[in-house]
């Protein structure tokens, strides 16, 4: 029956609505045939799913649509039986609803788009679906080996005919681009009035230093007690300094109203991608004859859209392969004293400008003996390669472009495409992959992507001369050491914190600016938290928080553990920004016998990229000096003496192998060792920076796995016996 046309407006609002009431009926019938639900439980989702049902009815009739309203009749018809036996759902009755779903959505997109008339009767289609189900008290005494692990094959499609049972894949499950009466406005316009709000924050950030510039200008004038002709001067400042705060209050007004305004434009739960995931774990695990079921943490953190987007397609993939790989047979699991249904684990956390998304199974691990033969017998590595892989390096094949330990090609997997696919994406993201693994006991796959929309605030504190900041969701609070809150052993020192026992670390000797030392009395410790552990960091000073947009960093040094990304201050300073995970893991600060006078020269035109080698170095014992330019490098080579000169190979007006050229052939700079480094990796890039006169090359990846301090040690050493 063709619908109104005075109600085929609403008929796409009612299709974008029936979207977020099927996904919650889903979610009730998945909760439904858990086991261990205990009957008071039971009824109020028998009740809820009861109202959904209802209400899908109620809403199709009122809009004319008499085929959805007959589907949504059958599928209250065939739960009316359970509600008045309170027991967990049998499976196969749960098939039968959750396709009814897939067909009354089906039906309500095509009545939005105004296909509706096309429509063939949906009676034989309810029948057969309603057939193919054993009636309830049927189904709930059938063994479960005796439940169909596919879909019921009597489905029928959209279109009336007999197929197998239509299934929506997750993206059209979740509608991205909801009918909204409002305006349309493009991606760019939004990005291009981010950027103005960054540009006001700027602003904001300048008038707090100017207002901190006056408030001292008055305070010396104070302090001087100066001639009465003086107190006029003095009275003007303070009006303006209180102007200025003033004036700063409401510039921060607007800065958060107008990025509290995009965001909620822009952004949307995360849970509107994951929800429906855990449908498809359910039908996949059935189809491969498996029992497993998805959790889902933090659910309700907000995230660009095209984000979403992007991440959608690699969470199908890792919860796919982790279905089909990691998650073992019911059988298998038992014999291991596992219990007989898998558990996935999807936990989204949002750090400063940082995202973390970690999927975790308690299935079978990852057999690195498995991958490292499959990897050789695909031609990926050769034997000898793979002879000299540690365990690491040996997990990360699983990301190679063509990788399977499957021989053969089944509907989920064999065909080598699928976590390569996840590693592009967050490469494509700006982001990266990381892989965890307990044979026997499960895998973790995390998933770190930066977040460019709005800011975060950042707490930043000081160690020696060396500035950075904490992303303050994962700071809990601060505290001053004193002799009753410390327990100094001789291994390691601990606060207690609120009854527990916390370890304590110093952010100088972590940065390797000092040596190891437990905190002074009244010294600042920051409580930091991070995947369930925590730590106190001994600071030298907390200099304050401020809400900061946190870049990523550059990709050739993204892999650098300490740092998530870095943020430019008002006056253009560069503060880098630690990672938490980072913080949080204990570790031996790293010791070089290395004498504090040693000096290097690091040039490169990257702000981020010298800050990054100067870290480095530093961490080794060097004092580093930093140029921008070949030119501003030759500078400080008239006045300066260097032990070593780092310096990028790609600069604009002088270039690396020029640099090293002008260094040659001075004679108190000609035997100063001097290493090129590149995002060029080639053979024959490095053949060249080295004829030019460079003692060592490195690619900026090889500076991000940690090789520049030892290749510069390296090549002083050289340099050294060669005097």
């Amino acid at each position: 029956m063709p619908v109104d046309p005075m109600l085929q407006s609403l008929v796409a609002g009612f299709s974008s609505e029936a979207q977020e009431v099927c996904q919650k009926v889903t979610l009730d019938l998945l909760e439904l045939e858990r086991e261990g639900l205990d009957n008071e439980a039971l009824g109020k989702v028998y009740t809820r799913l009861a109202r959904h049902l209802h209400t899908l009815k109620g809403s199709a009739a009122s809009l004319g649509l008499q085929d959805l309203s007959s589907i949504a009749h059958k599928l209250e018809d065939a739960l009316a039986p359970l509600r008045k036996d309170i027991k967990p759902m049998p499976r196969s009755i749960v098939d039968m609803l959750l396709h009814g779903l897939d067909l009354f959505l089906l039906r309500a997109q095509a009545h939005a788009e105004g296909r509706g008339e096309a429509l063939p009767d949906p009676t034989a289609a309810l029948a057969q679906l309603v057939a193919d189900a054993p009636p309830p008290e049927e189904a709930a005494n059938a063994p479960a080996a005796a439940v169909a692990h596919g879909p019921a094959s009597g489905a029928t499609s959209a279109a009336g005919a007999p197929a197998a049972a239509p299934q929506l894949s997750v993206s059209s499950l979740v509608d991205d681009d909801a009918v909204d009466a409002g305006w349309r406005v493009g991606a760019h316009q939004v990005t291009a009035l981010l950027r103005e709000v960054e540009r006001l924050r700027e602003f904001r950030m300048r008038l707090e230093d100017r207002l901190r510039d006056i408030s001292k200008a008055v305070e010396l004038l104070t302090a001087r007690e100066l001639l009465a002709p003086t107190a006029r001067a003095r009275a003007m400042l303070a009006s303006v300094s209180a102007g200025v705060r003033s004036d700063g209050h409401e510039a921060s007004d607007i800065v958060d109203s107008l990025e509290e305004g995009l965001k909620s434009i822009t952004t949307r739960p995360v849970r509107t991608i994951l929800e429906p995931l855990q449908r498809m774990v359910r039908d996949l695990s059935r189809q491969l004859g498996k029992q497993a079921r998805l959790s889902v943490v933090g659910a309700e953190v907000s995230l660009d859209r095209r984000l979403l987007e992007k991440l959608k397609g690699a969470m199908v993939h890792l919860l796919r392969n982790a279905v089909d790989h990691g998650i073992e047979m019911p059988d298998e699991r038992e014999r291991a004293g596992k219990h007989h249904e898998g558990a996935l684990t999807l936990r989204v956390e949002q750090q400063g400008n940082i995202l973390f998304i970690e999927l975790s199974d308690d299935g079978r691990g990852i057999d690195v003996a498995s991958v490292r033969a499959s990897a050789e017998r695909k031609g990926l590595i050769t034997a000898e390669e793979g002879a000299r892989m540690h365990e690491t390096q040996i997990r990360d094949l699983i990301f190679r472009p063509g990788f399977s330990t499957r021989s053969d090609v089944t509907d989920t997997s064999g065909r080598g495409v699928g976590l390569d696919a996840v590693r592009a994406a967050a490469e494509s993201m700006q982001g990266r992959i990381e892989v965890m693994s307990t044979k026997g006991s499960g895998t973790r796959f995390i998933l770190t992507v930066p977040m460019e929309l709005g800011s975060s605030p950042v707490l930043t504190v000081r160690a020696v001369d060396a500035s950075v900041g904490l992303p303050m969701l994962a700071v809990e609070s601060t505290q001053l050491a004193s002799k009753d809150n410390l327990r100094i052993g001789r291994l390691k020192t601990q606060l207690d914190y609120n009854g527990q026992l916390v370890p304590v670390a110093d952010l100088g000797s972590r940065l390797g600016l000092r040596a190891a030392a437990p905190p002074s009395e009244g010294q600042p410790l920051i409580i930091v938290q991070s995947g369930g552990k925590r730590l106190a960091l001994a600071v030298d000073a907390v200099v304050g928080d401020r809400d900061l947009v946190i870049r990523p960093l550059p990709a050739e040094v993204r892999d650098v553990p300490a740092y998530q990304g870095a943020a430019i201050l008002s006056r253009g300073e560069l503060l880098l920004i630690l990672r938490p995970g980072w913080v949080v893991t204990e570790a031996a600060p790293q010791t070089l016998a290395m004498p504090q006078s040693r000096r290097a020269l690091v040039v490169d035109d990257s702000l981020t990229a010298r800050a990054l080698h100067r870290a480095m170095l530093e961490a080794g014992g060097f004092t580093v000096h930093l140029a921008a330019s070949g030119a501003r490098a030759l500078e400080r080579l008239q006045t300066e003496v260097y032990d070593v000169i780092i310096c990028d190979l790609e600069m604009e007006e002088m270039n690396g192998t020029e640099l090293i050229a002008k260094v040659r052939s001075q004679p108190d700079t000609k035997d100063v060792p001097c290493i090129l480094v590149s995002a060029n990796d080639t053979s024959g890039a490095r053949a060249r920076g080295l004829s030019a006169g460079a003692d060592g090359y490195l690619s900026k990846r090889e500076c991000a796995a940690g090789r520049l301090l030892t290749e510069v040690l390296d090549v002083m050493s050289r340099r050294g016996a060669r005097a």
